[in-house]
């Protein structure tokens, strides 16, 4: 049955905006305020966003006073181009082998700590800070002198089981591993710090009610712990990932992208297109496409 809808005269109207008005301004503008920053952030994101989409689309160069649009030249350039899909592969592969590494040893470790409850634990979790306190530059250099062949203390290590000059960053067999163990160095005890404030978040009733009943280390891990560590897990993983894949200072100050092209990743092949043959449209466009792969 259809219901009347109550009749508004001019002056309802006219009490509903003067009740309108008695709100204080501060109430009124709360709202716009609170949306404020994130609409400011989105509107900051969306503009070199769609910047970079239209500069992609034209030779534009310092080297150039005036610049022109040339359609799609520069993402068939791209596309056919070994040194982008060399690229790629390094970055995929960088990304998701250091991550992996670093997800597996983070969760390792903190279980670890989480199990010690003594005086050795709190110095380990205030040791395992340090490395987050060192630039990456500052790391890779000190890991460089690490490892040289003359003078390293790795090297010496290497030489007590006969192994002499390995060839660290100066192959192209073991540049990509010798990169990775840097950064698992650098940026393992990040993980530790989330999955083990994960770990101290989780409830103990759980875990009480399945010793009681016998349950085993393995099927507690299994079955409690993991499953209810996913979200931190997840934003570890999440992180983790599209900061690796943006690396560009531990292999720039390793071997700048070699030996050769070994080490060449998409951030490193934009900034040489960029900054070293002048070629912005080919920069604008790897950066688009280099943001598109964290949408």
């Amino acid at each position: 049955m259809l219901q009347e809808v109550p009749f508004m005269s001019k002056d309802n109207l006219d009490i509903k905006r003067s009740d309108l008005n008695r709100v204080p301004l501060k109430t009124r503008v709360r709202p716009y305020l609170i949306i404020a920053p994130s609409l400011i952030i989105t509107i900051g994101i969306i503009i070199p966003f769609v910047m970079a989409i239209w500069y992609s689309l034209t030779n534009y160069s310092f080297r150039m006073p005036t610049h022109k649009f040339i359609g799609l030249d520069n993402w068939v350039s791209m596309l056919m181009s070994s040194d982008f899909w060399n690229a790629l592969t390094v970055t995929l592969l960088y990304g998701i082998i250091s991550t992996g590494i670093e997800l597996a040893l983070g969760l390792g470790v903190a279980i670890l700590l989480n199990s010690l409850n003594n005086r050795l634990s709190k110095i380990l979790r205030v040791l395992l800070v340090f490395p987050l306190m060192v630039a990456p530059v500052t790391a890779t250099i000190v890991w460089q002198l690490m490892l040289n062949s003359s003078v390293g203390i790795v090297e010496k290590l290497f030489n007590i089981f006969k192994i002499y000059n390995f060839p660290w960053a100066s192959s192209p067999n073991t540049a990509l591993m010798t990169v990775i163990m840097i950064d698992v160095w650098i940026n393992t005890s990040f993980i530790i710090l989330l999955v083990l404030a994960g770990l101290q978040s989780l409830p103990k009733s759980p875990f009480e009610s399945a010793n009681i009943d016998g349950g085993s280390a393995w099927f507690n891990f299994k079955n409690l712990t993991l499953p209810m560590l996913k979200p931190s897990l997840y934003i570890a993983l999440l992180f983790r990932l599209m900061a690796a894949f943006q690396e560009y200072a531990v292999i720039f100050a390793l071997t700048k992208g070699g030996p050769g092209d070994t080490l060449m990743s998409l951030s490193l092949t934009a900034y040489q297109k960029g900054f070293k043959f002048q070629k912005f449209g080919e920069l604008f466009l790897l950066s688009w496409f280099f943001g598109s792969l964290f949408l």
